[in-house]
């Protein structure tokens, strides 16, 4: 019989998303013997259930509740309820990602010191370095089974990889490989190894790809410490006279609402919803919202700069076929100013099916061009771009001011404008990709401007001060010592790497401060 915990058992951490920050922290917080309550806005989906078909799979599985945008971004015009494609249900968005695992360079810990005040930047150094953070990489990586650490071979290259090495090749370019990735290339933990099925944004059929719906929870609930509670939307977080918050309000499946009292509370459904809930939770005395005393809730979006490259060739490619992001190039990812622009990017496969190929192309469009391209989708090969985009204030989650959701709250307003250093960088990489493709003898070569499929960071960022951001250097808010953020969203700046392995070393670290707070009677 699976652990049931009672509404009024205000002895437990409740954490709020079940993803990588979420899942990862209930399951190192049960193994310690902490109890511990996991509210999941979606339902619980199990991999053999996946449906293997894009759009179906699109409808399955993503958070499709009414948004808003605005800002100079692409998205406000052609997707402007969909600022961000994640994921609504148990696993969170560790269903659709990728799996790309990747450590932060000890700069970009440090990137106001590294790269100075720069105009329209909110930069700041994170109150942790690398050093601090290594362990629990070391921890996060064999945890998720990285290829290429702890012995464990790198997955295997497949067409769109072997186009991208040749050109990397030619280039010049020496660290490029199929990547560091939480996809088991050989059996391990119990799970399958990669069976190169391709369309891995559609949840991994086999389970060979880390996702804290089959790793994390089940082993946190083998311990009858973790409950998971499916279809429990958390609208709002209570608190007591002194500001210590004592539990949360949260829908269930009918929309019925319930308290589930608290101990500690964990906020953990990532750079959107995280902000709206601390801001969804004004009260007389925090009229700002929970955890805004410096007014930096919500604010500092980051979503990397992204965007893409393919090229088509004369022979078949079929780029779509196996692990779809094992590849990347890291020699562009260093500080140097002498490009144009601050901080660095990171180049990686990519392959999308065709139904979003031709959506994130040209949304609505048609023509010879259009309809060209999408006849040699056969014959293309495809890459992304990963770099570290400038946290900016005025980009920012904030509340609409009429639209409200199903529960009666107003749903987030989600605004973006590229900073001048973004639109360099994003150029930069553009060029670099199209000369690689040109190299092993492209026909043609086009960008595609960035997609809402992205990577969500910031909006509460960890700060060493309490005036310059929301969390300290454990996550643990400012203001509410019993209130920590758990996901993406404590990012102090975006860096050029996948957030994930980072999001999970985070995690590990947490959950051994708030397990010692605990037992220290300080929360």
């Amino acid at each position: 019989m699976a652990t049931q915990y009672q509404q009024d058992d205000d002895s437990v951490v409740v954490i709020i998303g079940s993803g990588a920050g979420g899942g990862t922290l209930g399951n190192e917080l049960a193994q310690k013997g902490i109890d511990v309550v996991i509210l999941e806005a979606g339902s619980r989906i199990e991999f053999e259930d996946f449906i293997n078909d894009e759009w179906d799979a699109f409808a399955q599985l993503s958070w499709l509740d009414n948004r808003t945008t605005g800002g100079g971004w692409r998205i406000t015009k052609d997707f402007p309820n969909l600022p961000a494609w994640i994921v609504k249900a148990v696993g969170g968005t560790t269903i659709h990602w990728a799996g790309a695992s990747l450590r932060f360079h000890e700069h970009e810990f440090k990137a106001l010191t590294t790269y100075g005040k720069i105009d329209g930047a909110n930069l700041l150094d994170w109150p942790i370095t690398l050093a601090d953070l290594e362990p629990y990489y070391a921890k996060a990586e064999d945890k998720m089974g990285v290829t290429r650490t702890n012995d464990i071979a790198g997955l295997p290259g497949n067409n769109n990889f072997k186009v991208f090495k040749a050109g990397a090749d030619k280039l010049g370019y020496k660290e490029c490989h199929t990547g560091r990735m939480a996809i088991n290339s050989a059996e391990r933990d119990g799970r399958n190894a990669c069976q190169q099925t391709g369309f891995c944004f559609q949840g991994c059929k086999w389970g060979a790809k880390w996702s804290t719906l089959y790793t994390e929870i089940p082993k946190g609930e083998e311990t009858g410490k973790l409950e998971v509670r499916p279809n429990s939307h958390v609208v709002k977080i209570e608190h007591d006279v002194s500001g210590k918050v004592t539990g949360v309000v949260y829908a269930d499946k009918d929309g019925n609402l319930h308290e589930q009292k608290a101990r500690v509370v964990c906020v953990a459904g990532n750079s959107i919803e995280s902000p709206r809930l601390l801001l969804n939770s004004a009260s007389t005395m925090f009229p700002d919202g929970l955890a805004n005393s410096s007014g930096q809730v919500g604010k500092n979006y980051m979503r990397h700069t992204t965007g893409s490259v393919y090229g088509v060739f004369e022979k078949p490619v079929h780029m779509y076929r196996g692990t779809t992001m094992a590849g990347i190039i890291t020699d562009e990812a260093r500080h140097d100013p002498s490009r144009g622009f601050a901080g660095g990017y990171e180049l990686e496969t990519l392959s999308l099916g065709l139904p979003f190929m031709a959506a994130f192309l040209d949304p609505g469009g048609w023509g010879r061009t259009f309809a060209s391209a999408m006849d040699s989708y056969d014959h293309m090969a495809g890459m992304w771009i990963v770099g570290e985009d400038m946290p900016q204030e005025q980009n920012a989650i904030k509340l609409h001011a009429e639209l409200k959701d199903q529960y009666g709250m107003p749903i987030p307003d989600v605004w973006f404008t590229d900073h001048a250093n973004d639109e360099a960088m994003r150029n930069h990489a553009y060029k670099q990709g199209m000369a690689l493709y040109e190299a092993v003898g492209a026909t043609r070569t086009f960008p595609t401007p960035p997609y809402p499929s992205t990577h969500n960071l910031g909006t509460n960022r960890m700060s060493e001060k309490a005036e310059d951001g929301v969390v300290n250097k454990w996550g643990q808010t400012h203001d509410i010592k019993n209130l920590f953020v758990s996901d993406g969203s404590q990012f102090t700046t975006g860096a050029a790497v996948n957030p994930t392995l980072t999001i999970v070393a985070l995690a590990i670290r947490q959950a051994d401060y708030i397990a010692q707070e605990m037992a220290a009677g300080n929360i």
